[in-house]
C-alpha cells in the first residue's frame, strides 16, 4: 500500500470487517425471530464498512441481490457478520457479506444468510471516485473476484435486454 497514491491497488483483507450484534427484543417480530429488514440494515453497514475501509472515502448503496434467510435467528442470539470487497470496476465496487447466528451457549453457528451488494465511492458533494483495484490474494478470494465479474456481466446483459423491451 503506497499512502501517497490513493488509487494504488490494496489486498482484500485491507478491507476484511466483522460485525456482532446481539438480537434484542425491539430487533423481533411476535415470534421472537429477527425482523428481516432488521438483518438487511445490518448487512448494508457491514458492506459499507469493507467498502470504507477499501475505498477510503464515502461510499453509497448502489444495489442489493437477493437475500435468502436460512434460519431464524432468536432474540439473545449473537449475529456476526464478515465482509470484505470481492471485485472493483471503476468507481464501484461489489462487497460480499455472510450472516451467521452464533449459540454461545452451545457454541455452534449457522449459516443465516449471504448478499452482495454494490457500492460507489463519492466525495463531499456526491461526485462519483475512482477506486483502487482490489488483489484476491487466497483462492477463496480469487475465486470472489471471478464470481463478481460473472455477476457483473449478467447484470449488464440485463440492463441491455430491459432496454430493448417496449
Amino acid at each position: 500500500m503506497n499512502p501517497a497514491d490513493p488509487v494504488a491497488p490494496r489486498p482484500v483483507r485491507d478491507s476484511q470487517s466483522e460485525m456482532v450484534e446481539i438480537v434484542l427484543p425491539n430487533d423481533a417480530n411476535p415470534l421472537n425471530a429477527l425482523l428481516g429488514g432488521r438483518l438487511m440494515h445490518w448487512i448494508d453497514m457491514a458492506g459499507a464498512m469493507a467498502a470504507h475501509r477499501h475505498a477510503r472515502s464515502y461510499v453509497v448503496t448502489a444495489s442489493v441481490d437477493h437475500i435468502d434467510f436460512l434460519v431464524p435467528v432468536r432474540v439473545g442470539s449473537h449475529v456476526v457478520l464478515r465482509s470484505s470487497v470481492n471485485r472493483v470496476f471503476r468507481t464501484s465496487m461489489e462487497v460480499g457479506v455472510k450472516v451467521w447466528v452464533e449459540d454461545y451457549i452451545q457454541d455452534k453457528r449457522q449459516h443465516v444468510a449471504s448478499a452482495h451488494l454494490t457500492f460507489v465511492a463519492i466525495d463531499g458533494k456526491g461526485g462519483r471516485l475512482v477506486v483502487p483495484q482490489v488483489i484476491p490474494e487466497t483462492e477463496e478470494q480469487k475465486r470472489r473476484y471471478d464470481d463478481a465479474g460473472r455477476r457483473r456481466e449478467l447484470w449488464r446483459s440485463e440492463k441491455e435486454r430491459r432496454k430493448s423491451l417496449p
